[in-house]
């Protein structure tokens, strides 16, 4: 008989495997937190921090899960979720059977809870910012209106960002994603999906009060409420807002002690409130050790969420709704050279789109390939460029005049299938990423799949002219 415990741990090595070390954040996020309750009759009982967190494992693991629990217990294994809705929760299991997938969810029903009120905004309060001469003002939220929901492109590198965003909006202060802290590099889209969900939330919720302001502003605010001795009134102020947006949390590293210590406070009374409090940073919490250690404990309650660097596919998807956005049409192989060479941030992508643009119609010269690799070239002279599977993939058809779709394709035409092993073995040769990864995106085949191709690949490089050349070429396009 085995062991539920045993058999969980065998699961998670299989998943963290096929992630890959480049997804281990995603890991750590939605499959370290799960807790195996037990394991009868074939069936292996997990338990989850949320309706959310089930959902999400449906949505975008289901696949995987299922693989794994059939690795583990056979074709006829079952996995069953319980997921703790609340802290306080009725004895009553609620328990709903999905049999076309082989899965089962219980959901433990939280007793209701009475809606607190909000207050009602753009209400006169009492210094709400500490300005000098200005004594009342009315509520501004400081959300920029053209940062939105539908406008944030959602990628690989986001959509935990921005699916735990929405369901903020949707539930403020009532998921388990309060606080929530937004954190990555420069230009990746912290601020704008910050202030996205505050105006997604205004639009679901218009009578709550939110507010947007930067770490910088709060400590002036809090430097001037000292020097007029109207700290008071300043923390009171912060604790009647229903949503806090406070951005770039960093700047208060190894300075600001004691507006640190006002933010504790005002923390501790929105959070026991229910109020939501979203945060971002441009380091995870385990990198923000200069930041005081009980307001440090109090960012890592709810969910950080990571926004990483954009895939091929993002860079262009983000191209494209700049260009719809600003009515400029542009050739997609101009677009495509921006995409596969700016693979910094969402900031670099979009200036150096602006700066091809803007070179175009000052110098009256149609935008072209060659002027974007003139520009682009320029650009980005001191970056090296990245070579990623997607990146290969497109090489790789455009090379033998194939669509990239066709490598996911299940089809044994054999001009297909070289090409699906051409990209298998550049992919093992020059990225990082593991095989289970590398067979995901290449048509959802196995790591053994993968070894094969490229073992079949350096076979045909050492006996065949032609393949031989074929390799030649294309490692020198991916190199050039």
């Amino acid at each position: 008989m085995q062991n539920y415990k045993t058999v969980w741990a065998n699961c998670l090595k299989i998943i963290k495997d096929n992630l890959g070390p480049e997804n281990i954040q995603v890991f750590r996020t939605w499959f370290e937190p799960i807790v195996p309750i037990q394991l009868e009759n074939n069936v292996l009982t997990i338990r989850v921090p949320s309706q959310f967190f089930y959902e999400w494992l449906e949505e975008h693991f289901i696949d995987l899960l299922k693989r794994t629990i059939r690795l583990q217990l056979g074709p006829n294994g079952m996995l069953k979720y319980s997921i703790l809705m609340d802290t306080s929760i009725d004895e009553t299991p609620i328990t709903t059977d999905l049999p076309s997938s082989g899965r089962q969810a219980t959901v433990n029903r939280p007793k209701s809870v009475p809606l607190r009120m909000a207050p009602e905004d753009g209400r006169e309060i009492a210094n709400p910012f500490i300005i000098p001469g200005i004594q009342k003002l009315k509520i501004n939220s400081q959300l920029n209106g053209n940062y939105t929901l539908e406008n944030f492109v959602e990628g690989s590198c986001n959509s935990l960002a921005r699916s735990a965003g929405y369901a903020v909006a949707k539930n403020p202060g009532r998921t388990s994603f309060n606080p929530l802290l937004l954190h990555g590099g420069v230009g990746l889209g912290k601020t704008h999906l910050a202030h996205a969900i505050g105006i997604k939330t205004k639009e679901l919720h218009p009578d709550m009060t939110v507010l947007y302001v930067t770490s910088e502003q709060f400590l002036q605010q809090y430097v001037e409420a000292v020097k007029n001795k109207n700290t008071n009134d300043f923390i009171h102020f912060y604790q009647i807002i229903d949503f806090l947006i406070l951005d770039d949390i960093q700047f208060w590293a190894n300075k600001g002690i004691h507006t640190q210590e006002a933010f504790f406070h005002i923390f501790n009374h929105l959070h026991q409130n229910n109020c939501q409090i979203i945060i971002t940073s441009d380091k995870a919490p385990a990198e923000l050790g200069t930041l005081e250690p009980r307001l440090l404990s109090r960012l890592k309650w709810g969910l950080a969420a990571d926004l990483g660097t954009p895939d091929v596919e993002t860079r262009k998807a983000i191209l494209h709704q700049k260009l719809a956005n600003d009515g400029i049409e542009m050739p997609e192989d101009v677009i495509d050279y921006i995409a596969y060479n700016i693979n910094t941030n969402v900031r670099e992508l979009e200036g150096a789109l602006v700066s091809l643009i803007a070179q175009s119609s000052l110098n009256h010269r149609q935008i072209t390939i060659d002027l974007a690799k003139q520009m682009i070239d320029k650009f980005v002279k001191s970056n090296t460029r990245e070579i990623t599977i997607d990146y290969i993939q497109k090489v790789v058809c455009d090379y033998f005049n194939l669509p990239v779709e066709s490598i996911q394709s299940s089809t044994r035409k054999r001009e297909i299938v070289q090409a699906r092993q051409l990209t298998m073995y550049f992919a093992k040769k020059l990225t990082t990423s593991s095989l289970a990864i590398i067979g995901l995106h290449c048509g959802n085949k196995d790591h053994a799949t993968v070894l094969h191709a490229c073992k079949t690949v350096a076979n045909l490089n050492e006996t065949d002219k032609q393949f031989h050349s074929w390799v030649d070429d294309i490692e020198k396009k991916l190199r050039d």
